[in-house]
């Protein structure tokens, strides 16, 4: 039987993976993920945490002409992935083009970009800012655009790093005349689908191939301790990290929480360290390097913690506070038991908690400074690159850069490869449709926050809740959560049978619009809608009123 053209590419995929990088075997949808790209078709890759999602991008690169540029958040995460690639002994060459290098080490990586020396090429999105950069890349000729952490859109890009609400157009930027748009890579270990819809637009993918495995992580215990009051909390957390054994992660709110616990579990006789975004650079790669080496064994960090840690036997992550979402909160807790051995995610939880997190989400713009930006546009036609308009307004580059992107989602700014200009609409219409989309967003975080609380609270089976958020819905119970191994959780969920209000269906409310049914319980459903976020409703309630119905049933 004569081989077809796709065996062939599959046979030469796996190759390059076995030869090149040492892979002897590839987990399921690798390949899958990969083809779509030698064909010019963007990919969005949701996979957990540990999967390898890395070997897509470094088997297709291989095959591509021209350099596979990754954009990465954070300079160690971007050394580890360079050193992890040339720890393979016929891989192709990996640069990365950061602040931490050298003027030295900065232009010999440069030489072998721009001598067609260095197939994968990582940066940071604010790298992408300059346009000498984006000049450089295109003229050198780039074949493959990745955008690792992607979810680094939603979860960050708003405010703490908005240069990725940019890259969308950035990309666009990367096109040589007269070539279209490199494919788009964008890979993320924890997407919801809002999330994932998200990515996609804005990074402006062109219906992209999505590809999901599943999430599961049955090797991690899930549990949830309630405390009253704050003072019984840390006591309860740093008795019970005192009893754990091997090394793990404390995650907690506030710079001055992670010195305070750290110096706490240090008088406990525990190897611990305090980490947050504070710390000089040198100290924060020391706590890195301290930890991967085995010298640190536990690490109480904020959230700017743990980003591509290649660390396969962390036993327990603890959280000291609820995250912002279930998004982050799965990121996190993803970092435990990688080499498929038994770890504990474990979250202390005050209601009280949550009222910080609720205050962020629902964070408005400020109407004036919009009208300023959207006045300090030049006449329709004309394009004005980000840094010029930066320097006509004296706004920080955060407040500006979220400033345009509320009026891009709301159609009053276009954004292409040379900046910004104005739409066909009136500063009062842009304003108004900025707020509007700013409105929708603080909805969907504050919804967002719910849903943690409602993961905390429930007396369901914890993995199914979970699971259920990132669209996958489970019908047995786990038997490794602590609501399953008391007898709390009812043994299986319910079936689309028993409900008016299947799985998956879209639904109508009366008040809040359009949304998609997410998670079904014996006596409450939970919507995500359009425009208001998560919702859970009463089924008693919704039946005796009528506002919700399926779309499409009279």
């Amino acid at each position: 039987m004569t081989e077809s053209i796709d065996e062939r590419r599959r046979a030469e995929l796996r190759r390059i993976a076995r030869e090149d990088f040492g892979w002897t075997t590839l987990r399921p949808g690798l390949i899958e993920a990969m083809e779509p790209l030698l064909d010019g078709r963007d990919v969005l890759a949701a996979m957990r945490t540990g999967y390898g999602k890395s070997a897509i991008y470094q088997v297709a690169g291989a095959m591509l002409d021209g350099i596979t540029l990754v954009i990465s958040p954070l300079i160690a995460l971007q050394h580890d992935q360079v050193a992890g690639i040339s720890t393979a002994d016929d891989a192709p060459i990996a640069v990365a083009l950061n602040s931490a290098l050298g003027p030295r080490a900065l232009t010999r990586a440069w030489d072998l970009v721009t001598a067609g020396g260095a197939e994968y090429v990582f940066v940071a999105p604010e790298q992408l800012a300059k346009t000498e950069v984006v000049d450089r890349l295109r003229d050198a000729g780039v074949s493959l655009v990745v955008v690792d952490e992607a979810h680094c859109i939603a979860a960050w890009g708003h405010d703490f790093r908005p240069d990725y609400l940019r890259l969308g157009a950035t990309i666009a930027g990367l096109a040589a005349p007269r070539s279209p748009r490199p494919p788009v890579l964008a890979l993320t270990a924890t997407a919801s689908p809002p999330v994932r819809d998200e990515i996609i637009t804005e990074l402006r993918m062109r219906e992209p191939v999505v590809v999901a495995t599943g999430f599961d992580r049955p090797n991690i215990r899930l549990e949830v301790r309630r405390s009253a009051h704050a003072t019984d909390k840390r006591r309860a957390l740093i008795a019970r990290v005192t009893e754990l054994d091997g090394c793990g992660l404390v995650y907690v709110s506030t710079h001055r929480a992670a010195i305070e616990y750290a110096s706490a579990l240090r008088g406990r006789g525990i190897r611990a360290a305090g980490y947050h975004g504070g710390l000089r650079a040198v100290d924060r790669s020391q706590v890195h390097g301290d930890f991967r080496a085995g010298e640190v064994d536990v690490v109480v960090a904020t959230s700017a913690f743990g980003m591509g840690i290649d660390k396969h036997d962390i036993r327990f992550v603890v959280h000291e506070s609820v995250p912002d979402s279930l998004d982050d909160y799965y990121q996190e807790i993803g970092r435990a038991g990688r080499d498929g051995d038994p770890a504990l995610a474990l979250l202390f939880y005050r209601p009280e908690d949550l009222a910080l997190r609720r205050f962020f989400a629902g964070r408005h713009p400020v109407e004036n400074v919009l009208r300023r930006v959207f006045a300090a546009l030049p006449p329709q036609g004309e394009a004005i690159p980000l840094r010029d308009l930066g320097r006509r307004l004296d706004l920080r580059t955060r407040t500006l850069i979220n400033s345009l992107n509320l009026l891009e989602q709301a159609g009053a700014v276009l954004s292409g490869p040379d900046g910004y200009r104005v739409g066909q609409t009136t500063a009062d219409d842009a304003v108004a449709g900025a707020v509007h989309a700013a409105d929708v967003g603080a909805r969907m975080d504050t919804s967002r926050v719910e849903m943690m609380r409602g993961y905390a609270e429930t007396a369901d089976c914890r993995r199914r809740f979970l699971l259920g958020y990132f669209g996958e819905h489970r019908v047995g119970a786990c038997g490794n959560c602590d609501n399953c191994l008391t007898g709390a959780a009812p043994p299986s969920a319910i079936l689309d049978a028993d409900v008016p209000f299947p799985l998956n269906h879209r639904v109508r409310h009366e008040d809040w619009g359009e949304g998609e049914v997410v998670r079904v319980e014996p006596d409450r459903v939970t919507v995500l809608f359009d425009e208001q976020g998560y919702r859970t409703l009463s089924l008693d309630a919704v039946k005796r009123s009528q506002v919700l119905r399926v779309v499409g049933e009279q």
